[in-house]
């Protein structure tokens, strides 16, 4: 073994504990950088792969009734690649050993071979043989939910008639990945079911023989998807085309590109910060171990070995704790990944997700470590490359300190001499004082960043199921009904309030902007579920009028007092100019509301109703959900205590796993900064604290010095730690805004509590460690060792 390598095992193990601090930083930004990054790799190749095979569409509309022969002059629209027709219905189902109501989207597939788009991946059975027109294929999650197999049977009530159904298979469909049912924000496997039925059996069910309600098509490469969607409108508007989207606006690939569009977010955000950390106490390590080893550079170089080599034995001290935490944190984030990927199978159904890093995920991260340390310690390795020998076996010279100017000045004058002495040294590297308080704060920063969620989370859960909807049960009609309905809803056991509402599927124009929505109608004295406005108090319809939720009203550009031009999107297709009367904000969902009496009077119809809202008697629950599976007329059952508590059920498992990783993180960025920070000034001050021992200071005193510093930079990090992670969480409530909800910027003081509290436990389990080390200095050895 040569020499150096000698000399570089030796510093090595002489720095160890600095080293394994910040390998130990450095690997948190690797196995974040390789966790998100790979499974943003592995959802993707996943997702192309899958809708590719079985064809998922790129364009969808829904009709009320539109004949077959309609399907050659969609296909004939240019840039149309290929077109499928289908039934599409929605179902309730009693399932045993389950009280409440489940629902069901029940779809159709050919009588023969395979659909031409949205195919199905059967698991398990076969598909429906044609002319049974009692046998279904269910999805994966339901069947595994109540552990169904062939040849078990479901109850079933498909447009008003109740049949008994007979499960011939299980299979997944690329068109829910993300299988969420009506009302819901996460999926619920229990309780929403996709089912499909032989095309020919789901028609007769639903008179629908001879036509379709639901249409898929896929585009040619290149083809405009707007002008397509267009032209699809024209033909399917006399049909009660309620309007086609694209691919983007899918429910289930909406999501699943949402939580792509978050790994990527995590890949660029948070690596970067353990990747600036670790190059900063890279440079402050690497400097001072320059500083303290000038004569022994000087010999070297004066023996004859050249300033490259003497160079890149220094670098390779860098380079091998750059390795040693890039190869940890390569191994954490391959294990964090696989267990990110067992999480997402939970809600995301592929028929395969295999988590696969990549070559290029694992050098990138790898080479992004390497050039961070490179940044870090390049100005320290241009000095040792730089440095003659002669001036190198000379002693630096001796700091100067002189009083400073002013206030600085006046404080010196002031402060006891313990507390001079830690000032003095601040302001001796107010670039290195700095550089800790910015780590120090990031470390803040990130688990503010990653815990506002939960209480962004907490508000929208209140604002949305206690302010705005306080009803038991909601419950949708297969199509509008008359007032007389409410009537029956009310005789139900149990029921103690009935508040009906109307839905009608709207566009929204003002000027050049259009947007699909819908307008929800309700009675003006409506407590079950009413809007919100801003001062948190619920909104009255006015007579005439709509009001608006603010986020719709900002991708409109529009205002209280401007005017909308509204066009219903079923029956007579009314269209009309209405004036915007108040803001509402919701927090999910994004619609129009209206008194239902305008409403009706705005569709050219008499009173009727789309559903309604129901307050309950917990004593007749399951009288009332038995009473619910055997009304013909229910298409959709939203119960909201259990929609409520598979909402929290879901954020227990994922955000709770979450903030686990993060406070972890961030406790090792703490105790990193921290850490090598007391070490350095411990090595730098050692023969001062020393001097001081031996002058009759305790030990305690002489622990204040060194450890008030840190104090000082640490109290001063936190403040602006909590702004730089209030910054962060602004930003990412900025890229959670849409449509379906939007996550409200919210950070609870405690959540600032515990940040700070996770960074200062981080901060005083290292300042125990140093308090050891000055315990134990040998005042005679420090004494004798030259400066």
């Amino acid at each position: 073994m040569r020499a150096l390598d000698r000399k570089l095992i030796r510093d090595l193990w002489h720095l160890r504990g600095q080293a394994l601090a910040i390998a130990l930083v450095l690997a948190c930004g690797v196995a974040m950088s390789v966790m998100a990054l790979g499974m943003l790799r592995s959802l993707e190749q996943t997702r192309d792969s899958y809708y590719e095979r079985y064809r998922f569409a790129d364009v969808f509309a829904h009709v009320k009734r539109a004949p077959q022969r309609l399907t050659r002059r969609l296909a004939e629209v240019p840039g149309v690649a290929a077109v499928d027709t289908r039934v599409s219905t929605a179902a309730t189902l009693d399932v045993a050993g389950m009280s409440e109501p489940a629902t069901a989207r029940v779809l159709s597939l050919p009588g023969r071979g395979e659909a031409v788009l949205n195919d199905i991946a059967m698991r398990v059975g076969r598909r429906p043989a044609p002319g049974r027109a009692t046998e279904v294929v269910v999805g994966e999650a339901f069947a595994e939910a109540h552990e169904m197999v062939p040849g078990d049977t479901v109850r079933a009530t498909i447009n008003g008639v109740a049949r008994q159904l007979t499960v011939v298979g299980v299979a997944l469909s690329p068109e829910y990945v993300y299988a969420i049912g009506p009302g819901s924000l996460v999926p619920d496997d229990r309780r929403f079911a996709v089912l499909w039925m032989e095309e020919r059996a789901l028609a007769a069910v639903t008179d629908m023989t001879g036509a379709f309600n639901d249409v898929s098509l896929a585009l040619l490469p290149g083809a405009s998807e707007p002008a397509a969607i267009a032209a699809i409108d024209r033909l399917l508007e006399p049909f009660g085309g309620t309007g086609a989207y694209g691919r983007d606006r899918q429910t289930s690939n909406w999501f699943l590109d949402g939580e792509m569009k978050e790994l990527a977010s995590m890949a660029r955000l948070v690596p970067p910060i353990f990747l600036g950390v670790a190059a900063f106490l890279l440079n402050i390590v690497v400097g001072r171990l320059v500083a303290t080893q000038r004569e022994q550079i000087g010999l070297l170089k004066a023996l004859g070995y050249r300033d490259m080599a003497v160079g890149w034995h220094y670098g390779k001290l860098v380079g091998s704790i750059v390795l040693a935490g890039s190869l940890l944190g390569l191994g954490t984030g391959i294990w964090f990944g696989r267990g990110l990927a067992e999480l997402y199978t939970q809600f995301f159904r592929f028929p395969f997700l295999h988590y696969e890093i990549g070559a290029p995920v694992i050098v990138g991260s790898v080479l992004v470590a390497f050039a961070a340390a490179a940044l870090g310690t390049v100005a320290a390795l241009r000095r040792v490359v730089r440095l003659p020998p002669a001036v190198a076996m000379q002693p630096p010279a001796p700091p100067r300190y002189r009083h400073g100017p002013g206030v600085l000045a006046a404080m010196g004058r002031a402060l006891l001499p313990s507390t001079h002495m830690i000032f003095r040294h601040i302001f001796r590297w107010p670039l290195r004082a700095a550089l800790t308080t910015v780590s120090l704060a990031m470390a803040v920063a990130v688990l503010v960043a990653s815990m506002w969620m939960i209480d962004a989370v907490d508000l929208m859960l209140d604002v949305h199921f206690h302010q705005s909807n306080r009803q038991d049960v909601s419950v949708a009609f297969t199509g509008p009904l008359g007032i007389g309905a409410m009537h029956e809803i009310a005789r139900l056991p149990g029921v103690r309030r009935v508040e009906p509402f109307r839905s009608v599927p709207v566009r929204l124009s003002f000027g050049h902007r259009s947007r699909r929505s819908a307008i929800t109608g309700i009675a003006p004295d409506a407590v079950l579920s009413r809007p919100i406005g801003a001062d948190a108090e619920p909104l009255v319809p006015p007579p005439e009028g709509l009001m608006l939720s603010s986020w719709l009203a900002g991708e409109l550009g529009v205002g209280r007092g401007d005017w909308l031009h509204v066009e219903a999107m079923e029956g007579r297709r009314p269209a009309r100019a209405l004036p915007v009367t108040a803001l509402v904000e919701d927090v999910i969902g994004a619609e129009a509301t209206m008194d239902m009496a305008a409403l009706n009077r705005f569709m050219g119809e008499g009173p009727s109703i789309s559903g309604a809202h129901l307050l309950s008697d917990t004593a007749e629950t399951s009288r009332l959900y038995h009473r619910i599976k055997d009304l013909p007329a229910v298409a959709d059952i939203v119960i909201m205590t259990q929609a409520l508590a598979k909402v929290r059920e879901t954020l227990a498992e994922n955000l709770l796993l979450m903030t686990t990783f993060n406070i972890g993180f961030a406790g090792l960025i703490a105790f990193g900064v921290v850490y090598n920070a007391a070490q350095i000034a411990l090595s730098e001050r050692a023969r001062e604290l020393a001097s001081l021992r031996v002058l009759g200071f305790r030990r305690r005193e002489v622990s204040f010095i060194l450890l008030g510093e840190l104090a000082i930079l640490a109290l001063l990090a936190l403040p602006i730690g909590c702004a730089i992670g209030r910054v962060l969480a602004w930003a990412m409530s900025l890229g959670l805004q849409s449509d379906l909800y939007r996550v409200p910027l919210v950070v609870e003081p405690a959540t600032y509590g515990t940040a700070i509290a996770v960074v200062a436990a981080s901060a005083l389990l290292c300042g125990g460690l140093i308090v050891r080390r000055v315990a134990g200095l040998d005042l005679v050895a420090v004494l004798k060792t030259r400066e």
